[in-house]
């Protein structure tokens, strides 16, 4: 299937339930893949992967075809993401300092539980976990400057479009995600 064929693009708008399957099947499981990738869990991946297609059906009217219809999709999809993220960080508590430091140092200062060797920690869930706490630090275009053009790779030109960035300016956001991340797991004691 051609998903920039013309012809295509207007069965999609006029919302052909074929046409519309097709996108649903191509992409589904790249969109829940994307979405574990940038942290979320499964049960909440699923739920950003449907708002994102139910986005993409209300909205189709507005897609010009300027772009590949995955590079809408995972724009929206990272829309989502974010929201689901701020939406979980305003319903936290923030920790105090002091409970903070008590859970991590004993009453000499030492660590109570020292970090690990990163060796160890790949492929490990609290590294996931770490990366994506830290992730919920970036603002929303360093975090899906990162996570388009880092983790799921796609073309600088593309992310710059979805972005409404300039090259340059991408690569500031880049530059700042990567220390921010850096700092972040430092912080939490990942090391290199």
């Amino acid at each position: 299937m051609n998903f920039s064929d013309p012809a295509f693009l207007d069965r999609v708008k006029n919302r052909d339930d074929e046409a519309l399957n097709s996108v649903v099947s191509a992409y589904a499981n790249q969109l829940f893949r994307a979405a574990l990738g940038a942290g979320v869990r499964e049960q909440e991946a699923e739920e950003v992967v449907q708002e994102t297609f139910l986005s993409f059906v209300e909205g189709i009217e507005r897609f010009e075809g300027r772009s590949h219809i995955r590079t809408w999709l995972f724009g929206i999809l990272y829309n989502k993401i974010s929201e689901s993220f701020r939406r979980k960080k305003r319903a936290q508590e923030n920790d105090s300092i002091e409970d903070v430091f008590e859970s991590r140092f004993d009453t000499n200062g030492s660590w109570m539980k020292p970090p690990r060797d990163v060796e160890q920690l790949f492929d490990d869930a609290e590294l996931r976990a770490h990366i994506q706490e830290c992730m919920e630090g970036l603002s929303d275009k360093q975090k899906n400057a990162f996570l388009m053009r880092e983790v799921q790779g796609f073309p600088t030109t593309e992310v710059c479009d979805l972005l409404a960035v300039t090259t340059t300016n991408l690569g500031v956001l880049l530059y700042r995600a990567r220390n921010g991340l850096r700092e972040c797991l430092e912080d939490k004691g990942v090391r290199e």
